[in-house]
């Protein structure tokens, strides 16, 4: 995986995230979810920042069709 990552969506809840990103590994695409929840002492930051799903740059595109996102 490339150190250039790309936000392909932002999810309100850190399992959303996780979800997607199990589908895009099943899918044979790399992918990180980051969320600032303040090492989990501070989870509700992640309401405000969300939780978002990171992807290569050249992955980008296909994700967001298997997630179907626009």
């Amino acid at each position: 995986m490339s150190d250039d990552l790309v936000n392909v969506h932002t999810f309100d809840y850190r399992y959303e995230a996780e979800l997607a990103k199990t589908a895009l590994e099943a899918a044979g695409i790399s992918a990180v979810v980051f969320s600032d929840d303040g090492g989990k002492q501070e989870i509700s930051l992640q309401f405000v920042r969300g939780a978002h799903l990171m992807v290569n740059p050249n992955d980008a595109a296909r994700a967001k069709t298997i997630l179907k996102l626009r």
